[in-house]
């Protein structure tokens, strides 16, 4: 059976990021490949959109940046949680079930 991937709406992509950066502190490289390993390939992340993603998601205080050494020995951008952030992780995820829950009453209905 093959998967099919799918392309994030803005929200989705803010409410992934966020909830990834809840585990640790990450770069942008590691944010993508986290998603990916977590949805096993079925949510793929274009590079084109997250890093205006944690722009934004830094411009509005859910998130914090400093320059940090990779695994690789490479300089890399990290992001981290902030408190603001971990505030609006849980409205998101909040809003998202009560999103889904009701499409999901919409499609099972006959």
């Amino acid at each position: 059976m093959s998967k099919q991937r799918s392309d994030l709406l803005q929200g989705t992509l803010d409410l992934l990021i966020l909830k990834t950066l809840a585990l640790e502190p990450m770069h942008g490289w590691g944010i993508t490949q986290r998603i990916q390993q977590i949805s096993e390939g079925a949510l793929q992340v274009n590079q084109g959109s997250l890093y205006p993603a944690l722009v934004r998601l830094e411009q509005q205080g859910w998130i914090a940046s400093e320059w940090g050494t990779s695994e690789n020995n490479r300089q890399a951008k990290y992001y981290a949680l902030t408190k603001t952030g971990r505030k609006q992780l849980k409205e998101e995820s909040d809003n998202w079930k009560r999103v889904s829950t009701a499409i999901e009453q919409i499609l099972q209905a006959s």
